[in-house]
């Protein structure tokens, strides 16, 4: 089992808001290289910046152009902020870059900079913590070298050379309900309380109920908010494997031609179509489709452990919305409550990424997430909830990463439609069962997990040595 014990996660932890396509390609990278230029304005270093090039290896080396991981640093030095910055401007600050050959540290100090030759994909080589690694080698103008080094773990998480724990957005505190394990969780919910009371009491320990809800709220806007621009986008995904969007046209066939202007009216007109099996398999596929459509397009998107699982929550969440009588800010909350439990034992038990466990760390993590959350919401118990996490976590065991080309598309948008319909079956079956008599734990399904994330073979890790990207000629110069 990881050695991933004694975290304090908070639900904005596992859901942190950015751009696409990828969590621990795009995300983590970014935030490195924000906290690394941080540091040096802190120290007063800043203005002292003569060069600056970074180091690519492994796994971020291997599918960095797919993933924009260049693109990505290059913000994080600008100084943007991934929650906030205009999506639309962001191919702009790069192409400006690459024009003028200089950027400007976090808006404030410019030197040359040659994106081709300053940051470097060395694909053959990867550091001994992580298979995600990238170096910032500075040069200051009195001739001082100066080395920092990152792992990206998973979800966004990242962790700086020679610390323990991985950086988060909340301060370290003391929970009043610690938990590492299922078992953990299973023993403060029999004092009376639902998984998601023991996620907001434990979210009291770094603000207040009210900022919580709020917080949580504002994810699932923006989890709905990609949702709908996704099915209203048309066109290619970018990167060179000419997807064409298919949202668009799934959401126009299902609204019979008819596009409702807002989120509103085109929810009433989805409700309006009744909750027939097909009907309702085909909009999880949309909403999931959307999401994931847009996170490959440098879109703003919730990361759910992961960007390239994004869809996976949101899909399940907006089908609890649309056709079991979600619609309840409350019911919302209790839903991304307990999904990010689940989502935080998994990162101590074992990885959500990718790189290190494969798709089943991503895709696997964010289907259990969503059976857990659907269960809770749809009136299961606490073991229902973990029995239905284990039953989609089981049937993700061994699920590869092997993107096409490195990015996140092939086979990654769709398998984010099936995580979403495997979490709701999965919710059905513990519903209709007594988990008392279940033969497999969740901390067993977890620990299952790690071990087949050990004996995995690298190629299968998100480096796109294997699988479909290999039997799938493309002739893209970057792969």
């Amino acid at each position: 089992m990881n050695n991933k014990s004694h975290e304090s996660i908070s639900v904005f932890d596992i859901f942190k808001i950015g751009v696409g396509p990828s969590s621990s390609h795009t995300l983590g990278p970014w935030k490195a290289a924000l906290q690394c230029i941080s540091d040096l304005y802190n120290n007063g270093l800043l203005s002292r910046v003569k060069k600056i090039q970074i180091l690519l290896y492994g796994s971020l080396a291997k599918t960095g152009h797919g993933h924009g991981t260049d693109i990505a640093v290059m913000m994080g030095l600008c100084g943007e902020n991934p929650e906030t910055i205009e999506v639309q401007a962001i191919l702009p600050k790069v192409a400006d870059i690459r024009t003028n050959g200089a950027i400007t540290l976090k808006g404030q100090v410019s030197i040359p900079f040659q994106p081709d030759n300053d940051i470097v994909f060395l694909k053959n080589d990867t550091l001994p913590f992580h298979p995600n690694g990238l170096s910032f080698l500075i040069s200051l103008k009195d001739g001082e070298e100066i080395c920092v080094t990152y792992y990206s773990i998973g979800g966004g998480f990242i962790v700086q050379e020679g610390e323990t724990a991985a950086s988060t957005s909340q301060p370290i505190v003391e929970l009043p309900f610690p938990i590492d394990t299922a078992n953990d969780l299973m023993r403060w919910c029999m004092k009376g309380l639902s998984i998601s009371d023991v996620v907001m009491e434990n979210e009291l320990a770094w603000r207040s109920e009210e900022a919580t809800r709020k917080g949580v709220l504002h994810i699932w806007e923006t989890m709905r908010d990609c949702i709908y621009r996704g099915c209203y986008t048309q066109g290619e995904l970018p990167g060179g494997l000419k997807v064409k969007r298919r949202a668009f046209d799934l959401n126009k066939k299902l609204m019979r031609g008819a596009l409702p202007p807002d989120y509103t009216r085109w929810l009433q007109q989805i409700q309006a179509g009744g909750n027939s099996f097909q009907y309702t398999l085909d909009w999880v596929s949309c909403f999931a489709l959307a999401v994931n459509e847009e996170n490959a397009s440098f879109g703003r998107v919730v990361t759910a452990p992961t960007n390239g699982a994004a869809g996976v929550i949101p899909a399940v969440l907006q089908y609890f919305v649309c056709f079991c009588n979600g619609n309840d800010d409350d019911k919302i909350i209790r839903f991304l409550l307990t999904a990010a439990e689940i989502g935080s034992i998994f990162k101590k038990g074992a990885t959500i990424s990718a790189a290190m466990g494969g798709c089943q760390a991503e895709i696997g993590v964010s289907s259990a997430m969503a059976a857990a959350a659907l269960t809770e919401c749809m009136g299961g118990t606490q073991r229902q909830a973990l029995m239905a996490a284990e039953i989609a976590m089981e049937h993700h065991l061994g699920l590869t990463c092997d993107p096409i080309g490195g990015l996140v598309q092939i086979p990654c948008i769709e398998r984010n439609t099936m995580g979403a319909i495997k979490a709701i079956t999965a919710s059905q079956l513990a519903l209709q069962s007594a988990p008392d008599f279940a033969k497999v734990s969740l901390d067993k399904v977890i620990k299952t997990m790690w071990d087949t994330a050990l004996d995995m073979n690298s190629k299968y890790k998100e480096t796109s040595d294997g699988g479909l990207a290999v039997n799938i000629p493309l002739g893209l110069s970057e792969c």
